[in-house]
């Protein structure tokens, strides 16, 4: 019951951190799309950046299923 408490902290963590940080790398693509017109680096850094964040959902998904394991546990 420990293992599964300690996997829920940190893929729930974990998950809140990525989106975060893919949502702040995807706002910083933007920007640089607006300064740069006639380059296209911005589709890699923006592409990085939904990559970033995707991993974030799937850690926080991963962390509300272990939640539940944990929850179905405590009540048998």
């Amino acid at each position: 019951m420990q293992a599964i408490k300690q996997k829920w902290l940190f893929f729930t963590i974990l998950g809140l951190i990525l989106i975060g940080a893919g949502l702040s790398l995807a706002i910083d693509a933007g920007f640089y799309r607006m300064q740069n017109p006639e380059g296209w680096n911005w589709i890699y850094y923006g592409t990085f950046a939904l990559a970033v964040f995707n991993s974030g959902i799937c850690c926080f998904g991963q962390g509300v299923i272990y939640k539940v394991r944990l929850e179905n546990q405590g009540v048998k």
